[in-house]
């Protein structure tokens, strides 16, 4: 029901945000009133898609992606006016991979914080990298899907929206989101299926 209420209020605002009246402080309330689900899905993120970044060096928290993630929407949003939930909770998942991987580029090129201490448990290069060439391979994997099963994989695997609510948001048929889903995760476990170890099922079903 509160995930209702949070479509329904965002929604308005983006009404709102469409209309004459003054933009930021219409952004500042949009912004206030989705920050629940934006921090759900800087969480998720960061936990299943970057988790490197969580531990030493940087020590991510989600509270601090998800204040650096409202700065870049506070900046976006004087620009882009995106008409629907839809659109504007995508506009905030773009901004978040953006953000991610800004920090994980910069781990790569940094030296390691071992490097000081050499005597003292030096870190091994793989650990260094924000993300995985597995954890690369994987967002490569989604961002190649077809626009519609993206959607419908980034609502319910992501973002955590029950397939119901995902119905509501794309404007399709509960049916139309399950064949949506099955076949996003029917092409992901094609494409990666040499990563999961043998004779353990697939976590994308």
């Amino acid at each position: 029901m509160d995930e209702e209420r949070t479509t329904a209020a965002v929604q308005r605002y983006l009404d709102a945000l469409a209309g004459d009246s003054p933009a930021e402080p219409v952004v500042r309330s949009l912004l206030d009133r989705s920050v629940r689900r934006l921090h759900q899905l800087c969480s998720t993120l960061l936990h299943r898609s970057y988790p490197r970044l969580t531990q030493p060096p940087l020590n991510l928290q989600v509270d601090e992606m998800l204040s650096a993630v409202v700065e870049r929407l506070l900046k976006a949003l004087r620009e882009a006016r995106p008409e629907t939930v839809r659109q504007f909770f995508g506009l905030a998942c773009q901004h978040m991979r953006w953000e991610l991987n800004d920090l994980a580029r910069r781990l790569d090129i940094q030296p390691s914080a071992g490097v000081l201490h050499d005597e003292l448990l030096p870190e091994p290069l793989s650990s260094v990298s924000g993300i995985s060439p597995e954890g690369r391979r994987m967002l490569d994997a989604i961002d190649s899907l077809p626009a519609d099963e993206r959607e419908a994989f980034d609502l319910i695997r992501i973002q955590g929206v029950t397939q119901t609510e995902a119905a509501q948001i794309l404007g399709v048929s509960l049916m139309t989101v399950r064949r949506r889903l099955s076949r996003s995760v029917q092409h992901l476990t094609e494409q990666l299926g040499d990563l999961r170890p043998a004779g353990k099922p697939s976590d994308l079903a």
